[in-house]
């Protein structure tokens, strides 16, 4: 998996975040379609946490891989 495919997929979550904020109603934040897109936006941010994960490594892996 290269950096560039890594920043796609943090792009299509952050995008994905955006349109599952437009299905809360914080009024009844836990039924219905604003629960959907609570599990919508927590998946997304788990996605962008790991490809962060996966940045930081491929970072490390560079430096090491110098020396």
């Amino acid at each position: 998996m290269s950096k560039t495919f890594a920043y796609i997929i943090i792009l299509i979550a952050t995008i994905l975040i955006v349109i599952n904020g437009f299905k809360l109603d914080f009024e009844q934040l836990f039924e219905g379609d604003s629960l959907i897109g609570l599990i919508g936006i927590t998946a997304s941010l788990c996605t962008i946490v790991i490809m962060l994960i996966f940045l930081t490594s491929k970072k490390i892996e560079d430096k090491v891989s110098r020396k």
